[in-house]
């Protein structure tokens, strides 16, 4: 039996029988047998008109109760009333709610609401157990049997809200609820969507368990409907089916995508197996795994295997390819060992697969060429002098010539820098105390093969085995108190395991290149000394003007080197006379196709010169101000080389490099390019002529290239804070650009991968704000490349191009953004992918648009945000036919 709300309780106070407590504005709480009461002094003694007889059940825990207004004792009812912000506590049980009765005669209470002056009902119950919370209209709740009966319940249940009209609490574990509608949505009043169900079975924490089910959105039945449902409901990870998408392809007719099972293996690793099916005979399988363990790693694998069929077979077009990728990253916590570290980044496979893949909308791989990968493990001996030690397998591949370098494994070993006449006191000085040495060491077995040889029996026939020593010994000191000195010489010791040597087979007419197996080296050495210094001139400026200072900073450089040549190391064979042509010697080393290449035949000494320039200002922004340091120009770098071995063409090019910082710390636009002072023939070869006597400039450009990258925001202007960890992310670690101007990539549940980064902002629903934004947060991102050639009279611009990508966010709910450019060269424009967000509050719906291109496509995307209910979604695609 429930009670509703009285209209006036200090009527109920003046007509019923009864020991009257006035009313006071503190808690109240008095003690009657078992049950705890307790009242502000004066207390007033009950013991002395208590007729209510004892009984013999006695309760589980005491029963505390407080109550803000008023608390009324009835003998007669044997009830106690408790008025305005009433709560009851009885074990880890806890009510509160505007007006509470306590039935002493039943064991049991009532709690419902009150209405105010303004006719609103507030105050409602509140039934807290441990970690369970429910808010009903009212409720009746039984100590003995601690059943309960609750009316209009709310509560939530993970990730779900659950509503009831009627409640029946059977225990602390089970509920059964009639006339239910339970959500995702953070709107419980007023849901965008919600499953409504007559009978389910609440376990809290556990699962819903449901008769018939339908799903209303916008409170509108839909079609979408089971004779039961079942849906779990728990904090941890859990395994289960994985729905897949639907849709058709041009190519290999309709199909069933991203569908399979998740493994939720423990707490530290989990496994997700994906499969693809197309009409046409078409298949996909998709195996991932993530892993961590605290402090430690963590680290995540991938494997994709396709199998693709092009038209029907008995067609001249009928085509079959096979495809796979494999990608695992793996980073070790720096706290987990600091004397050792082991790291993973690999992302290898066919050459096509990211071009021809059907379930593959990374554009950033699409448009690389070159996947890259590396293993390593390196360790630190902290030992005198220490030791450094790692050992690594790389991987670079060429996705157009289908080319792969690999090495399995490189050995590389370090000894830290010895000082042999270190002082046991005081700092190093002069030529002797400064001079030092160490050894390092490096090992490689290399592999050059293909795409269709990978990893077959003919990729290891052909490995290339070698190792290297190098012992540099160097000093430096100070000349002049003003010049720096450094000087220094370096050994190198070359190990090969395989030789080449070459002949001349007159029959044939060929040369003959036999391999000689077996343990063979060579040793080479080289002098270096350089001399530089820096010089400072500044300019100060009186008054109290805008521009302080202004500083150049000058650090001239001479370098000198010498390359013995190692000319014993080679051999020769002759070419014999022939028709039109002349007898010739050609000279080879065996050395030529080994690891590190044959030594210098030819001796070489060079002077190397290097005039590096800094421009500076100090800028007083006002006049209570600390003037501030902004750089005018960064590192304009002059350097060039003149060989005093050679007989022609001494001066090698001057090479001019530099940065001009636009926006300070935000926009610097990079520049270079290469004066030659030497004329061209009719071949456009360099000849020992001057430019200048040859009839042109006196320097000739060869080429130049401008280049600059800027990001900016509305938060640079607003003084918003920056959102650090926007970009270097999955769209990064999955082959895009992490400035996203190839655009951005999608993931399978629809979410562009830097909006796993991204956190809502908190918003009023309320609020005008959640529709419209005054301050229309965006941001934009801008790569430049300017690049001209010369260096054969060809004087042209090879490559010229402005890329962009940005995103807008209309309001917090509607976002677009854009990534494009446009080459100058081809007069076209590059990648261009437009997308367009709209957060639907528990809905997440996305559209991505490539109009043109040879990845011409377009991908349509809703679904529920909720990880629960992620598979209840519609996607479409569609592709053009790459083969058109």
């Amino acid at each position: 039996m429930l009670f509703l709300a009285p209209k006036s309780t200090a009527q109920e106070i003046k007509t019923n029988e009864g020991i009257r407590i006035p009313a006071e504005r503190e808690p109240v709480q008095v003690i009657l047998d078992s049950i705890i009461i307790e009242a502000p002094v004066p207390v007033i003694s009950l013991t002395q008109q208590d007729t209510v007889r004892p009984r013999n059940e006695m309760l589980a825990d005491r029963v505390v109760y407080t109550a803000v207004d008023y608390m009324r004792l009835s003998p007669r009812e044997n009830r106690i009333y408790l008025y305005n912000n009433a709560e009851v506590t009885y074990g880890d049980i806890n009510i509160t709610a505007g007006r509470i009765i306590l039935d002493n005669e039943r064991n049991e209470v009532y709690a419902y609401g009150i209405v105010d002056t303004a006719g609103v009902y507030t105050q409602k119950p509140v039934f807290t157990q441990a970690q369970s919370v429910v808010r009903p209209d009212s409720i009746r709740f039984n100590f003995d049997s601690e059943k309960a009966l609750v009316f209009n319940s709310r509560t939530d249940q993970g990730e779900f809200k659950v509503l009831g009209e009627i409640t029946k609490r059977e225990n602390d574990s089970v509920y059964y609820m009639q006339n239910v509608r339970f959500t995702t949505s953070p709107n419980e009043e007023n849901p965008d969507y919600y499953f409504y169900a007559r009978r389910i079975k609440l376990v809290p924490d556990k699962k819903i368990v449901s008769g018939l089910v339908n799903m209303y959105i916008a409170d509108v039945p839909t079609p979408l409907g089971l004779p039961f449902g079942y849906f779990p409901m728990t904090d941890e990870q859990t395994s289960g089916f994985i729905i897949p998408s639907f849709g058709d392809d041009n190519n290999r007719g309709f199909y069933l995508q991203n569908g399979g099972y998740y493994f939720a293996i423990s707490d530290y690793v989990d496994l997700t197996v994906l499969g693809d099916y197309y009409t046409n005979g078409s298949y996909g399988l998709r195996m991932e795994s993530s892993y961590a363990l605290r402090y430690r790693f963590r680290g995540n694998v991938s494997f994709r295997y396709e199998k693709l069929i092009n038209s029907e077979r008995g067609f001249p077009d009928f085509s079959e390819s096979t495809i796979y990728n494999l990608r695992w990253n793996h980073a070790q916590d720096s706290k987990a060992n600091p004397s050792s570290r082991f790291s993973a980044a690999v992302n290898l496979g066919s050459s096509d697969y990211y071009q021809a893949s059907t379930n593959q909308m990374n554009t950033g791989n699409r448009l690389t060429n070159t996947l890259s990968s590396s293993v390593s493990y390196s360790k630190t001996f902290n030992i005198q002098p220490q030791v450094n030690l790692s050992i690594a397998a790389t991987h670079s591949q060429n996705t157009n010539t289908e080319q792969i370098n690999m090495t399995l494994p490189t050995v590389q070993a370090s000894m830290a820098r010895v000082y042999p006449f270190e002082p046991k006191i005081g700092a190093k000085k002069g030529i002797i105390e400064n001079i030092n040495f160490q050894y390092n060491f490096r090992g490689e077995n290399r592999f050059q093969t293909t795409d269709s040889l990978f990893f077959q029996p003919e990729m290891f026939k052909n490995a290339i085995l070698g190792a290297q020593h190098s012992i540099p010994l160097t000093t430096n000191f100070k000349l002049f108190n003003y010049l720096s000195v450094s000087a220094g010489t370096n050994y190198t010791e070359s190990w090969v395991f395989r030789t080449f040597k070459r002949s001349y087979d007159e029959d044939a007419r060929l040369e003959i290149i036999d391999t000689v197996s077996g343990f063979d080296s060579f040793r080479t050495y080289n002098f270096n000394t350089s001399i530089g210094t820096t010089i400072y001139g500044t300019k100060n400026f009186s008054g109290d003007g805008k521009l302080q200072a202004i500083r150049h900073m000058i650090r001239p450089s001479i370098s000198y080197n010498i390359n013995p040549g190692f000319g014993y190391y080679y051999d020769n064979y002759i070419i014999p006379e022939t028709e039109g042509r002349e007898e010739r010697i050609v000279e080879y080393s065996r050395f030529q196709g080994t690891l590190y290449g044959p030594p210098g035949k030819i001796f070489s000494s060079s002077i190397g010169l290097s005039l590096s320039n800094t421009f500076e200002a100090k800028v007083k922004d006002s006049v209570d101000a600390e003037p501030r340091k902004v750089k005018l120009l960064n590192n304009l770098n002059i350097s060039t080389s003149y060989n005093l071995a050679g007989d022609s063409l001494k001066l090698s090019p001057i090479s001019i490099r530099g940065s001009i910082p636009v926006v300070q710390n935000k926009l610097d636009i990079n520049f270079g390019t290469n004066l030659d002072i030497y004329a061209l023939n009719n071949q456009n070869r360099r000849i020992n002529t001057l430019n200048i006597q040859n009839g042109g400039s006196l320097f000739r450009l060869t080429n130049a290239n401008v280049s600059f990258g800027y990001s900016f925001s509305s938060r640079d202007f607003s003084g918003g804070k920056e959102n650090v960890n926007r970009l270097e992310n999955q769209t990064f670690r999955n082959g895009g650009r992490p400035d996203d101007l190839f655009g951005k990539d999608m993931d399978i549940d629809g979410t562009f991968y830097d909006e796993h980064e991204q956190n809502m902002p908190e918003e009023d629903e309320e609020s005008e704000n959640s529709w419209y934004n005054f301050d229309i947060p965006w941001d934009l991102r801008l790569a430049y490349v300017l690049n001209y050639s010369n260096n054969a009279r060809q004087g042209q611009i090879s490559s010229h191009s402005l890329m962009f990508s940005g995103d807008v966010e209309l309001s917090p709910k509607w976002s677009v953004g854009a990534s494009s450019g446009y080459d100058f060269v081809n007069t076209g424009f590059t990648h261009t992918q437009l997308r367009f967000g709209r957060d639907l509050e528990s809905w997440r719906m996305t559209f991505s648009w490539t109009p043109f291109g040879i990845y011409k496509q377009w991908n349509f995307f809703i679904g529920i945000k909720s990880s629960l209910l992620r598979d209840i979604k519609y996607e479409k695609r569609r592709e053009r036919d790459r083969r058109l």
